[in-house]
């Protein structure tokens, strides 16, 4: 009997892009799949335009309010793991898996056994690396071998993100409040931790993502500032639970960014610094909890 698959899939007001994501998740070639929506209380028409699809295979759930990245994975698996699957496949709406993304994912979970998580190769429009998409194999280093069989990796991001429900019932859930960015980096590492981890090179999932030069508070515009708060911050809890290593780590990543800014910033130098070493301070005081899934009873 065929494995059982739901991809959670999160969006929020990008109903042209989550069109294409459900209609290459219908046309996947391997079958057993059911597909949840998890809408973020978008207001253009998702909602609509998903329950117009009649598709019994499509479960829409809206979280009743914005609840970034972190929350709506969080979310995503509550409710998918409701539905009873052997695997999530988790991703964004800008995620297009090409025809076999799944089949190659499933062929390998059944070569390799046991696993924490499996990561597909991930492309931007051009057909190039997505460059916000390579997984780590060291804290420091990224992968930079793409092809070939199964490669192993610490952290993988939620673009195309294939773990067992069994995983999840051990680690626990997403971590919400990080709202957005490194909530991936985070989870896929806690996993890791205690499971080995892969990239598989022949699952291939597209990332329509608006630029492939990744985030960078250098130069990236006022309005987006918010999300170097997060980000920061964030960063912190995710690499002080690698002991002295992590704290090397980001002690100097801190120093690298503070120092570009300084040098090639073209405005708002000030406040980009604040950013990076306020969100950096508060990241040592942060201690979100890791909720659990749940059984029917209440139990963990």
């Amino acid at each position: 009997m065929n494995k059982k698959v739901v991809a959670v899939v999160v969006t929020y007001n990008r109903k042209e892009l989550l069109k294409e994501c459900i209609n290459s998740l219908e046309n996947q070639t391997y079958k057993t799949l059911r597909i949840l929506v998890v809408d973020n209380a978008s207001t253009d028409g998702t909602e609509e335009f998903v329950r117009s699809l009649n598709n019994p295979q499509i479960i829409y759930k809206n979280t009743g309010a914005n609840l970034g990245g972190a929350g709506g994975f969080q979310f995503g698996i509550k409710k998918g793991t409701e539905l009873n699957p052997d695997y999530l496949w988790l991703m964004d709406d800008d995620s297009i898996p090409t025809p076999n993304a799944l089949e190659k994912l499933m062929e390998e979970a059944n070569q390799i056994g046991e696993f924490g998580f499996l990561a597909s190769k991930v492309l931007w429009k051009d057909n190039s690396m997505c460059n916000m998409n390579i997984p780590k194999i060291t804290l420091n280093r990224k992968l930079k071998d793409f092809n070939g069989g199964p490669k192993k990796i610490i952290m993988g991001t939620f673009v195309s993100f294939f773990v067992p429900v069994k995983i999840i019932k051990e680690v626990g859930l997403p971590i919400k409040e990080f709202f957005i960015w490194a909530d991936d980096f985070e989870y896929s590492r806690r996993i890791s931790q205690k499971y080995p981890s892969y990239f598989i090179p022949e699952s291939i999932v597209i990332h329509k993502c608006k630029s492939n030069n990744g985030s960078n508070i250098v130069n990236d515009t006022p309005n987006r500032f918010k999300r170097y708060e997060y980000a920061y911050r964030n960063e912190v809890y995710v690499y002080r639970r690698e002991g002295i290593a992590g704290w090397i780590h980001l002690g100097l990543k801190t120093i690298l960014h503070l120092t570009k800014v300084t040098m090639k910033s073209k405005n708002n130098k000030k406040r980009r610094i604040q950013i990076i070493w306020n969100a950096t301070l508060k990241g040592f005081s942060f201690k979100p909890t890791i909720e659990q899934l749940r059984t029917d009873s209440g139990r963990k």
